[in-house]
């Protein structure tokens, strides 16, 4: 591509972002040329004090950061984006949609589209955060889970728990598309393994349905009958269709779910709900573990792992020492077993101290010789068998030594 074909498709980006009608610019896709530290970046208008601004959202692997700017600051942030090599760019205006993907020899190819209907282009700052389930909208949904008051409020109390609703969302839609969950011509199928409450079960009903229109079933799950018994009564009242909720042990159901999600399960509830997905060919997992007793009952300063004795002499460290080894062990697992998976921050520390998710995605590729190799050294390091090889029996212990 020659410097003024290269040169027409990003002034065509950048007049769009610029003109009165723009909505909404993602830059993603393989990130070829100068390269970037960012996985996908997202540029919508935003108001502060009355004047409209942009807001860059910078998304990688573990974290997203916002900034608004305006004026010479504004020009200098689109610049950079468009120079960091992004292979896929799609422009939304309230007259058209714009589509450039570039090839690997560079060639631009442009489509153009109709404008997607909408009911106005908010340009509130307080949308920084992105939510997909904000306050004002959804009023029923929150009052009937208790985040929100009849006068319209979200509870002080509930604050923390609106926060997590939301994030898991937001991980949700960041890979919906990935994991082919949109296009499947199909229902979803989504269990959430330890439902407790159902926050996350009913938010992801309305999100599927409600606001993105798309068919899904979806069962929560749970040992304790009581909590099983309320989500009931909520759904009821919802008059929310293809929701179930069941009481019992992960394993005990047979669905074969599409997506696996799993909030602050406890201990090896974690790993139950991970072996449902591994065995279920799941496209994807979200979970937020909780509490790691197994392997930190069994961690020792012992063989490869002597030089560790200092940190796990003391309590507090020993359990993070076994919280990082467990999710470093799980992630290791799910990528033998052929899923794309990363370990990012969930929500900020101020609401959970459990604040790292396990997002994988499935693509297939079972037994990658380097996932294995990885897997097998820390296994030998900490001398102990993780509690998720265990639950997948002879299969992933078969898979693991065919090459030892």
């Amino acid at each position: 591509m020659t410097d003024s074909e290269r040169g027409e498709w990003r002034e065509e980006i950048r007049a769009a972002i610029r003109g009165p009608d723009f909505r909404r610019a993602t830059f993603g896709g393989i990130v070829r040329g100068n390269g970037s530290l960012w996985k996908r970046v997202v540029v919508r208008p935003v108001s502060v004090r009355d004047q409209v601004q942009l807001q860059f959202s910078y998304f990688d692997e573990r974290k997203d950061v916002t900034k608004n700017a305006a004026g010479e600051e504004a020009e200098i942030r689109l610049d950079e984006v468009l120079a960091a090599g992004f292979s896929a760019v799609h422009v939304s205006t309230a007259r058209e949609t714009l589509d450039v993907r570039i090839t690997k020899k560079g060639k631009a190819i442009v489509g153009r589209g109709k404008a997607v209907a909408e009911d106005g282009v908010e340009l509130s700052h307080n949308r920084e955060k992105n939510l997909l389930l904000p306050e004002g909208r959804a009023d029923r949904l929150l009052q009937t889970m208790g985040i929100m008051t009849g006068e319209g409020k979200i509870r002080a109390s509930m604050r923390g728990k609106f926060a997590q609703i939301n994030e898991f969302l937001k991980q949700l839609s960041h890979v919906l598309e990935d994991a082919g969950l949109g296009s499947l011509g199909r229902e979803i199928v989504l269990m959430d393994c330890g439902c407790g409450a159902s926050y996350l079960t009913l938010a992801a009903h309305h999100y599927l349905g409600e606001v993105l229109h798309l068919p899904a079933k979806i069962l929560g799950v749970d040992v304790n009958d009581e909590v099983i018994r309320k989500s009931i009564e909520r759904s009821k009242s919802l008059n929310a269709e293809g929701l179930e909720f069941a009481c019992g042990p992960i394993e005990a159901f047979d669905a074969k779910p599409d997506v696996v999600v799993a909030l602050h399960a406890c201990d090896t509830a974690t790993d139950d709900a991970i072996a449902r997905a591994i065995r279920s060919e799941a496209k994807l997992l979200l979970s937020v573990p909780c509490c790691h007793h197994h392997f930190n009952e069994r961690i020792a300063a012992e063989g490869p792992a002597v030089p560790l004795k200092p940190i796990l002499r003391h309590g507090i460290l020993r359990e993070r020492m076994a919280d990082l080894a467990t999710d470093a062990f799980r992630a290791a697992i799910l990528r033998i077993m052929g899923y794309r998976a990363e370990i990012v921050e969930f929500v900020s520390q101020e609401h959970t101290a459990r604040n790292l998710l396990i997002r994988a995605v499935r693509t297939g590729r079972v037994g990658d010789p380097n996932a294995v190799a990885e897997y097998r050294a820390m296994r030998d390091f900490w001398r102990e068998t993780p509690y998720l090889e265990s639950l997948l029996g002879a299969a992933f212990q078969s898979l693991i030594n065919q090459s030892h």
